[in-house]
């Protein structure tokens, strides 16, 4: 048997990372890994049939969305998701949605009004589908079109990361909002998104923004108070 060269075993490293990473990431946003879960890199090896090193390199990706955290005695969690921070992160999330959204009014063009009806589009056909897992990415592809239309890479790169942290939150809830919603609803509010970056109206846009950070808000504390939260009073 030839022996593998070390431009193979590299090429081989980083894929099996790769795969490690977007399995792990898929069954963190799904909720199979749960908030706080401890993460051995030497049971993940065995698991994945492959050394340490690419299960390393997929940790040190997750830890860089937030998905993982390394405590300070080395020991790696799936990042738990404190209610009482929620609304320090709808506060972060609304003020970078929008300023991206109004840069994006600004600075757009014909290609990038393409790509963001593309991903919306996109998104709208996980949504009739029923594809939770799906649509939590479908929707973080069409606002990162958003963010690339803003032509802004520093706003891009922490919008990237509060959109990751999002995707657990509508995990959660996209269940009851299915339930409560027709499809067609569901997607209905990235139109006013949309309509707002084409007309080049940076303070329409900011508003639409801010209206749908809201209603993304207004729906989670609805999920909790009627499915998590029952006999807790919700304060924000």
């Amino acid at each position: 048997m030839r022996k593998k060269s070390e431009k193979e075993e590299g090429a081989g490293r980083r894929h099996g990372g790769r795969y490690i990473y977007e399995e792990l990431r898929r069954q963190i946003l799904t909720l199979q890994l749960k908030h706080g879960e401890q993460l051995d890199e030497i049971s993940l090896a065995t698991t994945f049939g492959l050394s340490r090193s690419p299960v390393r390199d997929a940790m040190a990706r997750l830890v860089s969305e937030g998905l993982v955290t390394i405590l300070p005695n080395r020991t790696a969690i799936v990042t738990p998701f404190e209610i009482e921070e929620f609304p320090n992160y709808i506060t972060a999330l609304d003020l970078v949605q929008r300023a991206v959204t109004r840069l994006a009014a600004l600075h757009r063009n014909d290609e990038d009004i393409a790509r963001i009806e593309a991903a919306n589009e996109a998104y709208m056909e996980m949504v009739y589908k029923g594809d939770f897992s799906a649509m939590t990415e479908r929707n973080k592809e069409f606002h990162l079109a958003i963010a690339a239309a803003a032509r802004n890479g520093y706003l891009a790169k922490y919008y990237d990361k509060l959109l990751s942290e999002g995707q657990r939150i509508q995990h959660l809830q996209f269940d009851f909002m299915t339930r409560q919603d027709a499809p067609s609803k569901l997607g209905r509010d990235h139109d006013e998104l949309i309509a707002a970056i084409k007309s080049g109206d940076a303070d329409l846009a900011d508003t639409r923004a801010h209206e749908h950070t809201m209603l993304f808000q207004n729906r989670f504390l609805t999920f909790m108070q009627r499915n998590l939260l029952k006999d807790m009073e919700l304060n924000y």
